[in-house]
């Protein structure tokens, strides 16, 4: 099959996926800046009180790998299920509360918890299963898809709050991801569960051990940790580092700006290089350009041109990191226990975002300056990243249960 007549043929699951990944979890990150100021404002809450919400996702360390595996053994739509009802009865819990810091937090919690199960590591599944020739392209869409729904949504959303309050702004969300979960689940291909003697033939303890002995487990993971070390200087962070460096409001904005089109950008180049080249060296230049991008900022070059490439470059591969993770797990460990892979690749992102967030702060506090975090990332990138091109001599994975099947048929 062509590499775009798979695009045409497997439309439905890329829709599902893109579609349930956009108005699942994930689209968080785009909303909470939305609803913040008026809710601060009505309830006297405190900045620092609003910064806890960053402690719930914590959780996901503990959940993604338990959604993987649910997604392995029953599938998309089942595992999902849960999510997709539960997201919007959230969401019209939130319109409910009152001043009560507690009760709002424990919803954002009890989002987490329930709804992990609309994450990429369960809906980036359905790419996996169906596409091949087209699969680097196929997850760039897919992991795009909040974005698209927050780039679309948030200025109409903010505009609606203004108009009708914050209330009316969660209720509206609630019928929006109700809605839209369920199209996604609707879409999803039918007979795409796995049968129940491939679940009987899945055994926890001996998968996770064939997975702890794969060398590409561990050079992806180690990989993936290396490079997300830096993760705190790709979200609120980015803007006062770049004033740190010496960029006017003005210039420090614009970059901003900027870095949000890099990761657009490095998205789908990501993915159409995946297509074509080798994975491991793409893997390996696409993560580690941010290495060049924080020696830049680090060192007293203050351009705006200089500033425009380190940024430029740290937004490519922002953008790359959504596709390669999935790319890399599919292509060294097979549909068989995707997700659960997937699920603890994403879960040491999470480690080491946090480990990241601790040692920014430990840095800060006796230099009030970006430097000696910057050039301390830009090292740990650079290792992670040649990690990457040590997947090219590791061996084939083989799945424990296709190796028990004969066995188990004699």
């Amino acid at each position: 099959m062509s590499y775009f007549a798979e695009l045409r043929t497997h439309w439905r699951p890329l829709a599902a996926s893109t579609i349930g990944h956009g108005v699942g979890i994930g689209v968080m990150a785009y909303i909470v800046g939305t609803f913040a100021p008026h809710l601060l404002a009505e309830f006297g809450w405190t900045r620092s009180q609003f910064a806890l919400l960053g402690t719930a996702t914590l959780l996901t360390l503990v959940f993604l790998p338990v959604v993987g595996r649910a997604a392995d053994l029953f599938g998309v739509r089942r595992t999902a299920l849960l999510g997709v009802i539960y997201m919007p009865m959230s969401f019209y819990a939130l319109s409910t509360i009152g001043g009560d810091f507690r009760v709002f937090i424990a919803i954002v919690i009890s989002q987490v918890v329930l709804g992990i199960g609309t994450s990429t590591t369960v809906y980036s599944r359905l790419v996996a299963e169906r596409f091949v020739q087209a699969r680097g392209l196929g997850l760039a869409i897919m992991a795009s898809g909040p974005a698209i729904v927050g780039a679309i949504g948030s200025p109409l959303l903010s505009d609606y709050i203004d108009e009708h309050g914050w209330r009316a702004g969660y209720r509206l969300m609630a019928v929006f991801t109700a809605c839209l979960g369920v199209l996604a689940l609707a879409l999803v291909p039918s007979g795409q569960q796995p049968a129940p003697a491939a679940r009987r033939a899945r055994s926890a303890p001996r998968d996770y051990a064939a997975i702890a002995r794969s060398r590409a487990f561990w050079l992806i993971a180690g990989g993936m940790f290396l490079c997300n070390i830096a993760a705190p200087l790709h979200g609120p962070q980015l803007k006062l580092m770049l004033l740190d460096a010496g960029a006017p409001a003005l210039d420090a904005a614009r970059l901003v700006s900027l870095y949000a089109i890099g990761v657009i950008v490095g998205r789908f180049a990501c993915g159409l290089a995946l297509d074509r080249f080798a994975a491991h060296r793409i893997a390996a230049l696409s993560m580690g350009l941010p290495a060049i991008g924080m020696f830049l900022i680090a060192s007293p070059l203050d351009a705006w041109g200089t500033l425009w490439v380190a940024v430029s470059l740290m937004g490519l591969s922002q953008g790359a990191e959504g596709d390669i993770a999935g790319y890399l797990v599919v292509r060294h460990f097979g549909v068989g226990i995707f997700s659960s892979v997937l699920g603890l690749i994403i879960a040491a992102l999470g480690v080491a975002s946090s480990l990241g967030a601790l040692l920014l702060s430990l840095s800060l506090s006796p230099t009030d300056s970006y430097t000696p975090f910057l050039a301390a990332s830009a090292v740990a990138v650079l290792v992670g990243s040649l990690l990457f091109l040590g997947l090219g001599r590791s061996g084939e994975f083989v799945d424990p249960a296709a190796e028990a099947a004969p066995a188990s048929a004699a």
